[in-house]
This record gives C-alpha cells, structure tokens and sequence, in this order.
C-alpha cells in the first residue's frame, strides 16, 4: 500500500465524526466527501479543507494559503490546508472539518438555485 492510499485511509478514519467520509481518485490526488458533498481535497499527501466568502478569513487569518494546482499559474482553488491543530485534537479537527461541510452545504445549495433560476 503506498503511503498516499495510508494516510487517505487515515484520513477517513480521523474525519468519520463529521459524518460518512469517502474518498474519489481525480487529477492525480483525492476529493473527498462529507455525506456526499464535496469539501476536502488530498494533493500530495496534502489535506486542503473547502472554504467560502463566510469561512475563508479563519484560513487567511493563519497565513495558510490556498490550494494551487499548477505551481507555475497563478490560479488557485478555495481550498485550505488546515492548521497543524487540526491533527492533534479531535475537537479542533470538528471545528475546522465543520467550517469545510458548512462551505460545501452552501456551495450545493447556491448551485440548486442557480439551475432554478
């Protein structure tokens, strides 16, 4: 087993108490899913956590930086890797996993209406 499909498989296990955690392979990493919404990604043994308008300034705030998926474009995705606490502490791995869920839950909602519209 290589060390990505390891620390996925713990990553699953660590994030279970948000809710039922899979994961999907997608361009060389993993999405991951809460309950069937999208709001984590794994790049490179890296864990990035879905964030928003509402959630992003908790990741800014830190100095973490969002995910950039081609180092040598300046486009970057909402996603955030976590604070080292998260991996320490069960209940801050819930609050920031929570912040990720909620993002995703908006996100899944604001595309709802839009097709409505």
């Amino acid at each position: 087993m290589s060390a990505t499909n390891q620390y996925l498989e713990f990553l699953q296990e660590w994030l279970s108490p948000l809710g039922e955690i899979s994961a999907r392979a997608m361009f060389g990493g993993h999405c991951l899913y809460c309950d069937g919404l999208t709001f984590a990604l794994l790049a490179g043994n890296t864990l990035y956590l879905k964030a928003d308008e509402l959630s992003r300034a908790h990741f800014t705030d830190l100095g973490l930086r969002p995910f950039q998926p081609f180092p040598d474009k300046p486009e970057v995705m909402q996603y955030y890797p976590p604070p080292p606490e998260f991996f320490d502490n069960g209940e801050e791995m819930e609050r920031w996993g929570r912040l990720a869920v909620e993002a995703a839950r908006r996100a899944k909602a604001s595309k709802g209406k839009r097709k409505r519209a």
